[in-house]
């Protein structure tokens, strides 16, 4: 592909609210055992009415073991994504902890009333609305959410539940952020909230290695995509339509459907997004509507063309406010997690909530002494 690595996007890495404390793993590049595997069922393992093994019940509470597979699967496809795997002695830790995370949102859905559901409805549409804002295309945006092995209705569901449950948990703990302090968070954090210089282009790619097993293609059929671009760059610069030449000629599948759009910033401003360097370079040095010469990568022979050049600037406050309100509240409740603990076990003793299988029963994790994460911008 075009980019040096296609890590998920920021938006996608924040799409959920974290109700308790995060999830601690350490992720790192080796291989996980397949995706949605369970384990075997124990003997005595409860089924419910309608077939499904339950790994978790209590008054309110009922969680399935394919809804906690469905969950790790997407953990797992996000990590994929980046090019990464979750260590197989990780997995365990993380499933309990991600059990016990939906245990609290159906407890804490129990508890919701109109307001906590028209506000989570309302505050779901806005994040959604700013997530596609932010992402590259709509077209990258659902071919992310594939590969999270998810999709855009899945995910709105999802985000809505967790917006209810927060509002729950906000209204319970009384947790808020008074007017101005999310203003006087942004005003006394401006390199927190500077956009860098970006540039949109497209590109078509004639690949000279499978991109699906990754391995290179033979020297032959290398000098005969280069021999194929070089020929299309011919047509690009005598005027043909630059979109349909993507079309008909662009290896790389995941821009093809939007012209071979990409926006980004320099590496060194963004490196979570970082482009191949010689793409980087090649796209910085155009001016808007000029063509590159051929641009060779790893990945193989490049024609860029730039269509524009954005500007630094500094994010305005109203696009950020969300976010920044957001971790102001996250900063709350980290201050508070003796209080949050002991309502949420109140909430399971009172649903006498039992996990069903032993190896899920969630294990104590030490409270990491770091803050929040500062808020996500970009």
């Amino acid at each position: 592909m075009h980019a040096k690595n296609d890590p998920m996007p920021c938006w996608l890495l924040v799409i959920t609210i974290v109700l308790a404390a995060p999830v601690r793993i350490a992720v790192a590049a080796e291989d996980a055992p397949p995706a949605g595997q369970p384990p075997a069922a124990p003997a005595a393992q409860a089924v419910d009415l309608f077939g499904g093994d339950l790994v978790a019940k209590g008054k309110d509470v009922a969680v399935k073991r394919s809804e906690l597979d469905e969950a790790m699967v997407n953990i797992k496809s996000s990590a994929a994504a980046r090019g990464q795997s979750i260590p197989p002695q990780q997995l365990e830790m993380l499933e309990q902890q991600m059990l016990d995370r939906l245990v609290q949102i159906q407890l804490l859905l129990a508890k919701a009333n109109d307001s906590d559901r028209s506000t989570g409805k309302d505050l779901t549409a806005k994040r959604l609305a700013l997530i596609k804002e932010r992402a590259r295309s709509l077209d990258d945006f659902d071919r992310q959410l594939k590969a999270m092995g998810t999709s855009q209705e899945k995910l709105q569901a999802r985000m809505n539940e967790e917006a209810t449950a927060q509002n729950v948990l906000e209204r319970e703990l009384k947790i808020s952020v008074k007017d101005g302090e999310a203003k006087k968070f942004y005003d006394e954090n401006p390199a927190q909230f500077e956009q860098p210089e970006t540039v949109r282009a497209s590109h078509i790619l004639f690949a000279t290695k499978d991109l699906t097993t990754r391995q290179d293609l033979s020297a032959e059929k290398k000098a005969a995509q280069q021999k194929a671009a070089q020929a299309v760059l011919k047509r690009a610069r005598a005027g043909e339509d630059f979109a349909k030449l993507v079309k008909e000629s662009s290896d790389d599948t995941g821009s093809k459907a939007n012209g071979g759009e990409y926006t980004f910033a320099r590496a060194t401003a963004d490196p979570e997004h970082a482009m191949a360097p010689e793409f980087e370079k090649a796209a910085f040095v155009l001016k808007p509507g000029e063509i590159s010469d051929l641009v060779t990568t790893e990945y193989g022979y490049h024609i860029i063309k730039l269509i524009e050049k954005i500007p630094a600037k500094k994010l305005e406050f109203a696009k950020v406010a969300p976010d920044i309100t957001e971790y102001l509240k996250q900063q709350q409740l980290r201050s508070r997690q003796q209080d949050y603990q002991a309502f949420i076990d109140k909430l399971k003793k009172d649903a006498a909530v039992a996990i069903l299988d032993e190896k899920l029963k969630l294990q104590p994790v030490p409270e990491s002494a770091a803050p929040p994460a500062a808020p996500q911008t970009k």
